[in-house]
């Protein structure tokens, strides 16, 4: 069965909503991840940490280079070494580290500019929603150190009281070679 056909044969939930449902979902979810970026790019990181939800979970695996017959090792496994592997308390403790004037890394603060696109509305189950999107991410910090990431990145969104929050994210960077100093940047 050719891949078109057969995702379709697979209840995402979205075959519940009207087409005006699915529409203001999807530019629901967009404005978020614009609000969202624009958090990070301002550095109110309080206010972004407010988008999630308590039991969520923030992670990062390593990509590696691995030969088309090993393909399913080319990302680590949740549980194996990861670049993030967070939780709410985690993202908190990052963040006050980052506002304290104490951290090496962010002192003075990096600027950077998130970018998202190819937002895809995967599934919903109940009160989640499963998104997968492209990012980039350019990040510079005193006269000339820059960085730039590009993968892409697998949400879940739970409504909660009305608001969308984010529970899950996965991160998958595009490149397997991190020339940055340092990973104190938030995706």
């Amino acid at each position: 069965m050719p891949q078109a056909q057969e995702a379709s044969a697979v209840d995402t939930g979205l075959s519940r909503l009207s087409l005006q449902q699915r529409l203001e979902l999807q530019f629901e979810i967009e404005q978020f991840f614009y609000v969202e970026a624009a958090l990070l790019d301002a550095r109110e990181y309080r206010a972004w940490l407010d988008l999630w939800t308590q039991d969520c979970s923030y992670w990062m695996p390593i990509r590696r280079t691995v030969a088309l017959a090993d393909i399913d090792r080319e990302f680590t496994k949740r549980g194996d070494m990861s670049f993030y592997d967070d939780d709410k308390k985690m993202l908190a403790m990052r963040i006050a580290k980052m506002e304290s004037g104490s951290s090496w890394s962010e002192d003075p603060p990096s600027r950077s500019r998130h970018f998202v696109s190819n937002v895809r509305i995967v599934s919903i189950e109940g009160d989640e929603t499963s998104v997968e999107l492209a990012f980039a991410l350019y990040r510079s910090r005193l006269n000339d150190d820059e960085s730039i990431w590009v993968g892409r990145r697998v949400d879940r969104l739970r409504r909660v009281g009305g608001d969308l929050k984010l529970c899950d994210r996965e991160i998958y960077l595009d490149q397997t070679l991190i020339s940055a100093t340092n990973m104190s940047t938030l995706f």
